[in-house]
């Protein structure tokens, strides 16, 4: 009579604690972030390298950036080998104008 008292008592100690541990995760809820569509919409080329506009009126050293949603490939001058621009115009920091350097045609790779 005792073991069976026990035996019950102790499975329902085990019902119980399992069933906590089940529910726990309905307790406490969790942060979900989603990716930015902007993380992966342009590939920046590492280091620089020289820009020559499709006219060939510009060579200057820049970062080349590729747009990915379309394949467009542009030039962002630095004027020298640093990956940024620092000559600035009466103490604001240098906005560059990007050059149209061609595109990819990223439609093509799914052929």
């Amino acid at each position: 009579m005792k073991a069976d008292l026990f035996m019950r008592t102790l499975l329902l100690l085990l019902t119980i604690f399992l069933g906590l541990i089940a529910l726990e995760p309905l307790a406490t809820s969790q942060k979900v972030q989603a990716e930015s569509e902007m993380s992966h919409r342009f590939y920046i080329e590492p280091g620089t390298t020289l820009l020559t506009s499709p006219d060939g009126r510009q060579n200057v050293i820049g970062k080349v950036v590729v747009d990915l949603t379309n394949g467009n490939v542009w030039g962002f001058p630095t004027n020298w080998p640093k990956p940024y621009p620092t000559t600035t115009v009466a103490g604001k920091p240098p906005v560059v104008v990007p050059i149209y350097l061609g595109r990819f045609d990223l439609d093509a790779t799914t052929r």
